[in-house]
């Protein structure tokens, strides 16, 4: 059974509509990325899994309609939407930050072990626990955002734009975290990310959306293959 499973998703901003019936669906414990060129509805697509915009069609989640639903039940599901800008509380220090990403959790013992957890994929961010957020370079912040989506002990986390802004090593770094994350505790994600490439070699699977529809799906390597994407997100 799909873990996510998307049909006929319509979303809109007032009266600009951006999604025109994309449907995609992912495995439990997969990597699939969201292509396209800006403002092909991408951000919007995450957005409209977490109820923050307004939507018609059908969202299932490990079976369960959730279209509807209020974001923060969708939150309580499994859902950690990490979202481009890296949404961090400046004024707040780095363990206050990621002590959020677990408020809706009751379980007080597990979220210290997660706490020690998410600081051994990211020992930078335990150096500076006691420092505020707003301090952090860019890179940091990036990482304090996915580790802040760490903590609500994810089924699916859904990230926007994780390589934005940041410095080619540093993205390198971050998105081997990412797959060891995936790997070791098979978390899902649905990742959107303007850089093709490096997207392609994180994800297994591949949809391509222009203007709010998808054009094109398959496996990362079939999507590599493809010469249209070649000449227009690859540049060979």
């Amino acid at each position: 059974m799909a873990l996510l499973e998307v049909t006929q998703l319509h979303a809109a901003y007032g009266q600009t509509r951006v999604l025109h019936g994309i449907s995609f669906a992912m495995e439990a414990g997969s990597i699939t990325t969201l292509l396209g060129a800006n403002g092909a509805g991408k951000t919007t697509t995450l957005r409209a899994l977490c109820a923050m915009v307004k939507t018609q069609g059908d969202i299932r989640f490990a079976g369960e309609r959730i279209d509807g639903r209020a974001t923060e039940d969708i939150v309580r599901l499994g859902i950690a939407h990490v979202p481009d800008g890296r949404g961090t509380f400046v004024n707040l220090t780095t363990e206050e930050n990621l002590r959020l990403g677990a408020y809706t959790r009751r379980d007080g013992e597990a979220v210290e072990a997660d706490l020690e957890r998410v600081y051994g994929y990211f020992p930078r961010l335990k150096e500076r626990r006691a420092q505020q957020a707003g301090t952090l370079s860019g890179g940091e912040q990036q990482m304090l955002a996915v580790s802040r989506g760490l903590m609500l002990r994810p089924k699916l986390m859904l990230l926007d734009e994780p390589s934005f802004g940041l410095a080619p090593l540093v993205v390198r770094e971050l998105f081997a975290i990412l797959r060891a994350v995936n790997e070791r505790e098979r978390v899902s994600l649905l990742v959107v990310e303007q850089n093709a490439a490096l997207a392609l070699e994180l994800a297994d699977h591949a949809y391509l959306i222009e203007t709010g529809r998808v054009v094109l799906s398959g496996t990362a390597d079939e999507i590599k293959r493809n010469d249209a994407v070649r000449s227009s997100y690859l540049g060979y």
